[in-house]
C-alpha cells in the first residue's frame, strides 16, 4: 500500500496529492491557492504588454482630452468610438473571436454617443452615459462568457461583481510592466519603462505635495506661482488623475476578465409548486377580468354610469400611475412565475390571461395620460410614462410568447425592445417636443412660461420664435459676447440690461434668465465643447 506523510506526520493511505515526488518524509502538502492559476487570456494579456499597456495609457489619455469639464461636446462620440476600437483590438490580442450580436451593441453605444452630443438635455445626456455604460460592460461580459442562456437576474448579478471583484486587480498594471521590464533584454528600453512608471506614480503625489507645501509657505508659494503661474494647478491635478484612473480602471477591468472567474452556468430555479402560483395568479387575474370590463365599457366605449360629480373626462385624467404600477409589479409576479415554479398548462393559461388583462391597463393608463396631457399640458415625465407604457406593451408580448414558447431568448428581445425604444428617446429632443405642444396646443391661458423657462437649449427652435412675436430683442442675447470671450464664465458677468425688454410683464424675468443660458453659450469656447443643440440655439437667436 502507498503511503504518504502528510503535515501532522498522520500516514494517510492511498493519497499522493499534494507532496511532490521524492520529497522528505514530513513534508506539508502544497497549498493550491484558488484562482492563482493564470487563464490562458491571462498569460496572453502579460505577453502582449507591449500592446496593452501603451494602448491603454493612451486611451487614457484620449479619455482625459475629449471628456475632461466637457459632458456633451463633439468629442464624446469619438471617445466612445475609441472604447470600442480599444477593446476590439483588445480581443483580438487575447485571441477572443467577436460573437455573434457584437454589432448591436457598437451600433447601439455609437447612437447613443452622437444622441449625447446632440442634445443640452442633462436628463438625456444622464440617461445616455448610464445606457453606454452598461451597454459597453454587457458586451464586455458577453465575449468572455457563454450568456446564451442569461437573462435578466444573471446580468443584473454579474455586471456588479465584475466591477467590484477588479479591485483585486489593482496592482495587475504595476506587476505586467515590471514582469515586461524583466524579459526585456536591451537595458534601455527597461530604463524607459521605469521612468514611464515613475512619473504616473509621481505626478499624482508631485501636485499634491506642491498644493500643500504652497499653502504653507509663503515664500514657496512665490515661487511656485513664478514658475508654474501660467498653468492651472487645478486643471493640471484634474487632468492627471483622469488620466490614472482611467489607465487603472480600464487595465484591471480587462484582467478581471481575463481571470475568467464568472460562472457562467444558468441554475434551473423551477422547482416550486405550480398549485401555489396558480392560487395566487388566478385571484389576481379574476380581479383584473372584472377591472377590464369596466374599462372597455366605461373608458373605451363610454357606456357605464359614472359616479356622481365624475365626467368621464375627469374620470379618464385619474389613476395612469396606478395603473403603471400595476402594469410593472404584473410583469415581475408573470416572470418570478416563469422563473420558480414548474410548468403546467393550467399556470400557464392563467398567465396568459393575466398577461392580456396588463395590455388592456396599459392601453388605460395611456388613455388617460393623453387625456391629462390635453388639460394640463405636456412634461418631461409625461413623455417618459408615455414612452415607459410603449415599451411595457412590447416587453408583455415578448412574455406571452415565452409562455408557449421557453426556449425564446425573452432577455435579449427585451435588451433589444429597451435600447430601440431608448434610442428613439434620445434623439427626439423631448424638451423640444414639450415646448412645441405647449405652445401652439395648450389650452392653458396663459402658458405655463414658469416650466417653459426652465428647459434646455433643444427648446430654442420653438421657444425664441415664440419671444420674437412677444416684443423681445433676441439679438440682445448675442450683442456684446465678444467683451467677455476668454474671461470670467461667472453668472454675474452675464446679466443683460432689463429696462428696455418688452412686453412688461411678470414672465420677463424668466425668459431673461432662459435667453442669459443661451447667451453664455454662445461664446466661442473650443472645438471639444461644440454641441449642436446649443449651436442650433444660438442660430435661432441671431436671425
Amino acid at each position: 500500500m502507498d503511503e504518504q506523510l502528510v503535515s501532522g506526520g498522520e500516514p494517510m493511505p492511498n493519497d499522493n496529492k499534494g507532496v511532490p515526488a521524492g520529497a522528505p518524509m514530513g513534508t506539508p502538502p502544497l497549498t493550491v491557492i484558488p484562482g492563482a492559476k493564470d487563464t490562458e487570456e491571462t498569460k496572453k494579456l502579460k505577453e502582449n504588454y507591449q500592446f496593452f499597456g501603451p494602448a491603454t495609457a493612451a486611451y487614457a489619455l484620449f479619455y482625459a482630452f475629449c471628456m475632461y469639464k466637457n459632458e456633451s461636446g463633439i468629442t464624446f462620440p469619438f471617445f466612445v468610438a475609441s472604447s470600442l476600437l480599444y477593446f476590439y483590438y483588445s480581443l483580438k490580442k487575447l485571441e477572443l473571436t467577436l460573437k455573434s450580436g457584437s454589432a448591436f451593441y457598437g451600433v447601439s453605444v455609437m447612437l447613443l454617443a452622437i444622441a449625447t452630443f446632440c442634445t443640452d438635455d442633462q436628463r438625456i445626456i444622464t440617461f445616455n452615459k448610464i445606457g453606454i455604460f452598461l451597454l459597453m460592460i454587457s458586451f464586455l461580459i458577453s465575449q468572455f462568457c457563454d450568456t446564451a442562456k442569461w437573462g435578466f437576474g444573471k446580468f443584473a448579478a454579474t455586471i456588479p461583481e465584475v466591477l467590484l471583484s477588479s479591485l483585486e486587480e489593482l496592482i495587475r498594471p504595476i506587476q505586467d510592466m515590471a514582469g515586461f521590464a524583466k524579459k526585456e533584454q536591451s537595458q534601455g528600453t527597461r530604463r524607459v519603462i521605469y521612468v514611464f512608471l515613475g512619473l504616473l506614480l509621481a505626478l499624482p503625489l508631485f501636485l499634491i505635495m506642491a498644493a500643500l507645501l504652497s499653502s504653507a509657505d509663503v515664500l514657496f508659494r512665490q515661487i511656485t506661482d513664478a514658475v508654474l503661474g501660467f498653468i492651472n494647478l487645478g486643471n493640471v491635478f484634474g487632468v492627471v488623475f483622469r488620466v490614472v484612473l482611467c489607465y487603472f480602471a480600464t487595465y484591471m477591468l480587462v484582467a478581471r476578465l481575463c481571470r475568467k472567474k464568472i460562472r457562467e452556468e444558468v441554475r434551473d430555479h423551477r422547482t416550486g409548486e405550480p398549485v401555489l402560483a396558480i392560487t395566487v395568479t388566478s385571484m389576481l387575474s379574476l380581479m383584473y377580468l372584472v377591472f377590464s370590463a369596466i374599462q372597455i365599457f366605461g373608458l373605451f366605449l363610454g357606456q357605464m354610469k359614472l359616479p356622481g360629480g365624475y365626467t368621464y373626462a375627469k374620470y379618464a385624467r385619474e389613476g395612469f400611475f396606478q395603473l403603471l404600477a400595476v402594469s410593472i409589479a404584473n410583469l415581475v409576479i408573470v416572470l418570478f412565475c416563469m422563473a420558480f415554479f414548474r410548468e403546467s398548462k393550467v399556470l400557464k393559461g392563467v398567465l396568459t390571461v393575466m398577461s392580456l388583462c396588463t395590455f388592456i391597463m396599459i392601453a388605460s393608463s395611456a388613455m388617460r395620460m393623453i387625456l391629462y396631457v390635453s388639460t394640463y399640458d405636456l412634461t418631461f415625465l409625461r413623455i417618459l410614462v408615455l414612452w415607459g407604457l410603449a415599451v411595457l406593451s412590447l416587453l408583455f408580448l415578448g412574455v406571452v410568447i415565452q409562455i408557449f414558447k421557453q426556449d425564446f431568448p425573452l432577455f435579449r428581445y427585451g435588451m433589444v425592445v429597451v435600447t430601440v425604444f431608448y434610442i428613439g428617446l434620445a434623439f427626439s429632443h423631448p424638451d423640444y417636443i414639450i415646448a412645441k405642444y405647449n405652445l401652439e396646443y395648450s389650452v392653458k391661458d396663459p402658458v405655463d412660461v414658469r416650466y417653459l423657462s426652465e428647459l434646455s437649449a433643444d427648446a430654442a427652435p420653438v421657444i425664441l420664435p415664440y419671444l420674437r412675436e412677444k416684443g423681445y430683442d433676441l439679438s440682445r442675447i448675442t450683442a456684446g459676447a465678444e467683451k467677455y470671450k476668454g474671461g470670467n464664465f461667472g453668472k454675474s458677468n452675464w446679466k443683460l440690461d432689463r429696462s428696455n425688454w418688452k412686453p412688461k410683464e411678470s414672465s420677463t424675468n424668466l425668459w431673461i434668465n432662459y435667453m442669459d443660458e443661451i447667451r453664455r453659450d454662445s461664446i466661442e469656447r473650443g472645438i471639444r465643447n461644440f454641441n449642436i443643440s446649443r449651436y442650433l440655439a444660438i442660430q435661432e437667436a441671431g436671425k
